[in-house]
């Protein structure tokens, strides 16, 4: 009986509106108040769940992100992207999204992306003649590789809660990702080709290498994140540390766009971000305590495995849920109520955890630009001052795009294991 109560005040908590990470800790403090068990339960399980070593890592990859965001790099890496395709009929749509793999090199956020990305590209779409619903659909849907291409603040939460390496997770996304784009860059200069879309003039090779020249320390920084865990020099928390200070020095001695008066702002912005993550970790423990308790992730095994123990059929299913799932939930929160349960279930039937953890959380991404609570959507809805239902309907191809590559990673694993398994044996 307490477990239906606690996944009514959930679903009724959503459905309201409440925020995701407070909707967690009230039909979890329900349970337990309903359960007779003693409320002190839950802040011990919410310390639990953020104690562990690796989350100290998202605070400081937030920082870096926001100190290169602040120290000029948005501009510089749009003006690179456009050197190099901005010329293709559709070009300015390319651009934003080939900006958007070089920026998820640095943020490793959706949220952070569109917003940085969407800021510039948007109006300046909206001026060269794209129609405003396509200037949106294509930000928000080329967002969602910002957290498969590494660093990747998902990729850190499904490393504390697996056990998998980090540094791993991170080579895991690279391919995806990059597939990710170009699949695409394919699909916005087709619809771009459809509709005639503005063809910017070529700017030649010298503008290709001075916007190289300057977007280049801002590209290193992906370099060095990814150096410091490969080569063993350091651990995610410690590269987030490297990365920070590295950020800073570039904005403020080499970019020089970033003022030292910034700094506390910057900070501030970077903590209330972290912290909102890790609250939702918290919360989000202790509801999937209360599910393991209820013994809720063996039953979904067992009703999954009742119908079908093959391979590929799991896989399809566990793809279809999570979909579901990310149609209406935040994308921490779904990784740490479903990852551990749905991972035993792919054990079960054979699939490798980090092939799992890379189509998880590519799949979860997806969920950012899906209605109803795609998060990325109302971002750029925003920015183009566009009720949702246009961009929704603009999206729809961007989606059908990321879902066919969702297919090729699910069930080609070499697509996510191949690199990590090569480099870091």
């Amino acid at each position: 009986m307490e477990v239906w109560i606690l996944f009514a005040v959930f679903v009724g908590g959503l459905v309201v509106g409440i925020p995701v990470a407070i909707t967690l800790g009230l039909s979890s403090l329900v349970y337990l108040l309903m359960s007779g068990i003693p409320p002190v339960v839950m802040p011990q399980k919410m310390y639990a769940g953020m104690d562990v070593f690796v989350l100290l890592s998202i605070p400081g990859f937030i920082l870096a992100g926001n100190l290169m965001n602040q120290g000029g790099i948005t501009n510089r890496i749009i003006r690179f992207a456009q050197a190099l395709i901005g010329w293709v009929r559709g070009g300015l749509g390319l651009t934003n999204i080939a900006a958007s793999m070089l920026f998820g090199g640095i943020t490793g956020t959706a949220v952070a992306d569109a917003a940085s990305i969407g800021g510039v590209m948007i109006p300046g779409m909206k001026k060269a003649g794209y129609p405003a619903a396509f200037s949106a659909a294509v930000t928000a849907a080329s967002s969602t590789v910002g957290p498969i291409i590494p660093p990747s603040v998902p990729m850190i939460i499904v490393g504390a809660l697996s056990g998998i390496s980090v540094g791993k997770m991170f080579l895991a996304g690279a391919v995806p990702g990059i597939l990710m784009g170009l699949a695409m860059m394919v699909t916005a200069y087709w619809i771009s080709r459809r509709n005639n879309h503005p063809r910017e003039a070529w700017a030649g090779w010298g503008e290709v290498a001075r916007s190289f020249a300057g977007a280049f320390w801002a590209l290193f920084m992906t370099f060095l994140i990814v150096y410091g865990l490969l080569s063993g020099l350091s651990t995610p928390t410690e590269t987030a540390v490297v990365a920070s200070v590295y950020a800073l020095l570039v904005g403020v001695l080499i970019y020089r766009e970033l003022r030292l008066r910034a700094l506390p702002g910057i900070i501030i912005e970077s903590a209330v971000s972290a912290a909102g993550i890790l609250a939702l970790v918290g919360f989000a423990n202790v509801f999937g305590w209360i599910l393991v308790s209820e013994r809720i992730p063996q039953a979904i095994a067992d009703g999954v495995l009742g119908i079908t123990d093959n391979k590929f059929l799991v896989i399809l299913i566990i793809n279809l849920l999570l979909l579901f799932v990310g149609m209406f939930m935040e994308t921490i929160a779904a990784l740490i109520i479903l990852f551990v349960p749905l991972l035993s279930l792919a054990e079960a039937v054979g699939i490798d955890p980090l092939h799992f953890a890379t189509f998880a959380v590519l799949n979860l991404m997806i969920g950012l630009t899906t209605p109803p609570v795609g998060v990325c959507l109302f971002v750029c809805a925003g920015i183009a001052r566009l009720p949702l239902a246009p961009v929704v309907v603009a999206i729809v191809p961007f989606l059908l795009t990321n879902i066919l590559v969702l297919l090729l990673v699910s069930y080609i694993p070499a697509l996510a294991t191949w690199l990590p398994n090569t480099l870091m044996p």
